[in-house]
């Protein structure tokens, strides 16, 4: 009889679980026996093993080859085992050195060929094998830039089932594994290149408000006409955002390397610009907050994880689908339980919304009259409840663009300070003031500033904020209300380069945040 053991890590959300693999040969009558709590495609693995392992040019032994993956109360999940389980075969065979490959966690698929396939969920494995001590990894070649974000670990690039079992000992011609070069190079999603402010015509207003919720992180929602520019507006809020921090890029490619998404695939390493997701409003709940059949997979809340969700026509979306967002707009992250555990994914978004002042569009424009009933009106924006509206920090009023304005753009004519870069730079510098203020706690921008904190350490001088005492006592905010429009006042005084609160900053803030019933902005 013949044992070894090699090693991978099982993932359930963002958190990873060290999985050992123990292959032992026996002296029976052939067989491939796999346990240890597997799905069904990680059952199918003892197929897809044989085969690679046989047109690799090491084919398994005649005898019962038993896999165990250890510890058998944790579900295992996927084809990301199949190397490993190879590996730890062959290991037991005596083909390759034990010791060797002890040493290092193994992740890939195999091809029946025996190539060694890219799988998602990478970044966080490799991520989960250092918290558990383990310094060494292989992947596949085509999840070595994720891989190599990781510092201190070493990782090494397979292409074939082959050029494992040679850098483990094999006595077969095989290429060397393959180390990070540093040629990826990280990309900026296509959608949001060469997008700008400047494009937009008139909306001063508007422009203004979306650097406010830019600099203190602020949800938003734009009510206006079809054609006033809502949507132009959210696509380019992305280019206002400062880029992210490495603990922030690191954990929002983590989410998308779970997920395989698009955006990961074409950048192939490192997020280093905030994310922008823009469902259809005929998205599920799943779909949106994340779960699924079998191992959960983070949703679009998730994959907008220091970025923004825009949701167009919101009052379009299914009213349980906008409701699920309540609890993740508040706690920055979303908890999917199963029976194997709880899975947690980071769902510190920036929600924008976008919506028509009524069923067809024309309540409050300039020269289309209204056909919607006053009810029909009051029934489509109550489509968004109060509770999630009082989640929201601007609530703003759009009218489309006058011709005086439209004649100045067709000429050319562009104001200052209007372009994203510009824009940019005013944010960049409103956040470094706040993260100073903000110096020894938990926060770095003002919308994540808990109301307690605002209220006792950063007090306003006395009749600041009056307005605001006063929009309260009219009952036009709730108490939820009032601490976000103290954070939007903060993030105001700013983006002007006050470090104390003033009655303008008080005023702006009441008159973004209006009242919190739909008729009341």
């Amino acid at each position: 009889m013949s044992l070894a053991k090699s090693y991978c890590v099982s993932l359930l959300g963002l958190a990873g679980t060290l999985i050992e693999i123990e292959a032992e040969i026996s002296s029976n009558l052939p067989s491939f026996v796999l346990v240890g709590l597997p799905d069904a495609s990680l059952s199918e693995a003892k197929d897809r093993v044989r085969a690679a392992a046989h047109n690799s040019g090491l084919p398994l032994p005649g005898r019962r080859v038993t896999v165990n993956l250890s510890p058998a109360s944790v579900p295992k999940r996927g084809s990301a085992f199949d190397l490993a389980i190879a590996i730890g075969i062959m290991a037991a065979n005596g083909r390759v050195r034990p010791e060797s490959v002890s040493e290092w966690i193994h992740i890939g698929e195999l091809g029946l060929d025996g190539a060694v396939r890219g799988v998602p969920g990478v970044l966080p494995s490799v991520l989960a094998a250092k918290r558990a001590g383990w310094l060494k990894a292989i992947v596949p070649i085509a999840n070595l830039a994720e891989a190599c974000l990781v510092d201190g670990v070493e990782v090494l690039g397979a292409e074939t089932l082959a050029q494992v079992a040679h850098f483990h000992g094999a006595e077969n011609p095989a290429s060397d594994l393959q180390a990070f070069n540093g040629s990826e190079v990280s990309a900026e999603p296509v959608s949001q290149v060469n997008l700008d402010l400047a494009d937009v015509i008139g909306q001063d207003e508007a422009v203004e408000a979306l650097t406010l919720a830019a600099a203190g992180g602020h949800h938003m929602l734009m009510v206006g006409p079809p054609g006033a520019g809502k949507t132009m507006l959210a696509e380019r809020l992305p280019s206002i955002l400062p880029d992210l921090s490495v603990e922030a890029a690191i954990e929002t490619t983590a989410l998308h390397s779970i997920s395989g998404s698009k955006v990961h695939e074409v950048s192939g390493a490192l997020l280093t610009r905030p994310p922008y997701e823009a469902p259809h409003h005929t998205a599920s709940m799943v779909s949106l907050v994340g779960g699924g059949l079998g191992m959960p997979k983070p949703g679009l809340i998730s994959l907008a994880n220091h970025g923004v969700l825009f949701l167009d026509e919101a009052p379009e979306f299914q009213r349980p689908v906008l409701e699920a967002m309540r609890q993740p707009l508040e706690s920055g992250e979303v908890l999917i339980n199963r029976s194997a555990g709880i899975a947690r994914f980071p769902a510190r978004f920036q929600l924008l919304m976008a919506a028509n002042p009524c069923p067809c569009g024309n309540f409050a424009g300039k020269g289309r009259a209204c056909v919607c009933a006053p009810a029909a009106r009051l029934a489509y924006l109550g489509k968004l409840s109060g509770p999630l509206l009082d989640r929201i920090d601007i609530r703003l009023r759009l009218q489309p663009a006058n011709s005086a304005q439209i004649a100045l753009a067709r000429l050319g004519a562009t104001q200052l300070g209007r372009t994203s870069a510009e824009i940019r730079a005013r944010v960049e510098a409103a956040r470094k003031s706040s993260s100073r203020r903000l110096a020894g706690t938990p926060w770095t921008i003002n919308a994540q500033v808990p109301g307690a904190y605002l209220r006792r350490q950063l007090k306003a001088k006395a009749g600041v904020t009056a307005a605001l005492d006063n929009a309260v006592d009219r009952g036009l905010i709730s108490m939820r209300g009032y601490d976000r429009c103290l954070r939007l006042a903060w993030t105001s005084a700013d983006l002007d380069g006050r470090s104390q609160l003033v009655a303008e900053d008080i005023a702006k803030a009441v008159l973004l945040r209006g009242g919190d019933g739909v008729t009341s902005w």
